[in-house]
């Protein structure tokens, strides 16, 4: 099984140096909740990991949990180079590398991989399942536990006081999230569970609340379990070729940026900007690619309308790849992250990639508090709407399949024609046609150049408008 060579972004990159940092300064000894929780842990991985199985852990920090299993054929990674070495002395029948399980090399496979609590901190979850193939076989577990999101309040609050230890900066992973993830990733949920709702210790009433309360009420639990396997050999992704739609207004400083950026993907990758009457010269940059880079393939463009659903109409209406993107050229969105997008498509994983921005921890000036609150809102409709767990509507990286993109211009009437962006135009009509819709993370950022062409009120109500009509036809009609 071979695993896509997706370099990490500068962003991924800094995090995971942060993280080294912060925990190369973090007391080694757990705290007693943290004792207590961790020998919680225990109990349940001592019921997924066979006792005779060779088990490597990511993230293994000192090595507390890897020490609550009788394994002999123990191994560890980790970021920081204090812990590993209290786990080599507390541990020594195990082997312990300092290593990002997003750049995870070593030269054997395990029969069971843990990756317990180290989800919410990781650089590039994605990127960090597809490496765990690398030191898989065919019959290897995955057992991934993380913290139900429910719990976050209570655990900010535990970190003040000292109770739990608290992360440079946590991603927002949810069951959802996780499950799409995995699937991304190339690994198939053969088991969920949950488990600990009292994890701190209660004269021995915790123990009670665990094995008793807590079966009844699993979704307020705080551990969250999966146990997966790695999918069956399949055959190398088919070479497919890319058309990358970039509508341009007042965009000047970021043109030539997002040529240089953007990585040529399969077969071959066209790009075509589509410029929107700019106030400033984005059109006269523009016009300059096509001379100052001969070696790419690149389609300039006027819209013919208003709006970026206008001129991703436009763009679309011109593309000759088989694989249709949308790269907004403000760049919040890096380009280097687009081939996780061919890679879902191409391999037929997902059918209508969806970047979701609300994963990763987020530049500070990125996006808005009201912004945020309405994506959220969006997708927790979206999601009742569509029967497809969607987290993020908005993100302007959406990518289809050209002969699917055709099917959703012929039922294009059915959910109305109003969407000024085309995010939702998109998604419904991926939905119509019963695709199966991915979220892909990716690392928002900053502008660099510019203003946003976004009207918060006036373009909200406009969505919130669409929303209605779609309600009435998909839940009500």
């Amino acid at each position: 099984m071979s695993v896509p060579p997706t370099p990490l972004s500068a962003l991924a990159e800094e995090h995971l140096q942060q993280m080294a940092l912060a925990f190369e300064s973090t007391p080694l000894e757990l705290g007693w909740a943290a004792r207590n929780y961790r020998a919680a842990l225990g109990k349940y991985f001592r019921h997924f990991v066979a006792p005779d199985a060779s088990v490597l852990e990511i993230g293994c920090g000192t090595g507390d949990l890897l020490a609550l299993l009788p394994n002999r054929d123990i191994t560890g990674v980790d970021l920081a180079a204090a812990p590993l070495a209290a786990a080599r002395t507390r541990l020594p029948r195990g082997n312990f590398y300092q290593q990002a399980g997003e750049k995870l090399h070593l030269e054997r496979s395990f029969d069971v991989i843990i990756v317990s609590d180290t989800l919410n901190l990781a650089a590039d979850v994605q990127q960090l399942l597809w490496q765990l193939h690398t030191v898989s076989h065919e019959r290897t577990r995955l057992v991934i536990n993380f913290h139900n999101h429910l719990w976050r309040p209570l655990l900010t609050f535990a970190g003040w006081f000292g109770w739990h230890r608290r992360p440079v900066a946590n991603n927002w992973l949810s069951s959802s999230d996780l499950v799409n993830l995995t699937h991304l990733a190339d690994w198939q949920i053969v088991q969920r569970a949950s488990g600990i709702l009292c994890p701190v210790p209660l004269l021995g009433l915790d123990r009670l609340v665990n094995s008793v309360l807590q079966p009844f009420v699993p979704p307020l639990s705080l551990a969250m379990f999966i146990v997966a396997r790695p999918r069956r050999t399949f055959n190398p992704t088919p070479r497919k070729t890319v058309s990358v739609v970039i509508p341009a207004r007042n965009e000047a400083g970021n043109i030539e940026a997002a040529v240089r950026r953007t990585p040529e993907m399969g077969e071959w990758t066209e790009l075509i900007f589509v410029e929107g009457h700019s106030r400033d010269d984005t059109w006269a940059r523009i016009e300059q690619l096509p001379r100052q880079f001969p070696e790419r393939r690149i389609k300039i463009m006027r819209q013919s309308g208003r709006g970026k659903g206008n001129a991703v109409r436009d763009g679309f209406a011109v593309a000759e790849g088989e694989i249709l993107m949308i790269l907004d050229a403000d760049l919040t969105m890096p380009p280097e992250e687009l081939p996780k997008f061919y890679e879902a498509v191409a391999s037929n994983r997902a059918e209508f990639a969806n970047g979701s921005r609300l994963v990763y921890p987020m530049e500070k000036r990125a996006m808005q508090f009201l912004n945020m609150c309405a994506n959220k809102t969006f997708g927790i409709i979206f999601t009742w709407l569509l029967g497809q767990p969607l987290k993020d509507t908005l993100c302007g990286t959406k990518v289809i399949r050209a002969d699917d993109y055709k099917k959703v211009v012929a039922n294009r009437a059915y959910f109305g024609d109003f969407d000024p962006f085309g995010d939702f135009d998109l998604l419904f009509g991926a939905s119509k046609l019963s695709l199966k819709i991915a979220d892909v993370p990716i690392r928002y950022r900053e502008r660099t150049y510019g203003t946003t062409n976004i009207h918060r009120w006036k373009h909200g109500l406009l969505l919130l408008r669409r929303v209605i009509f779609a309600a009435r036809t998909l839940k009500f009609g």
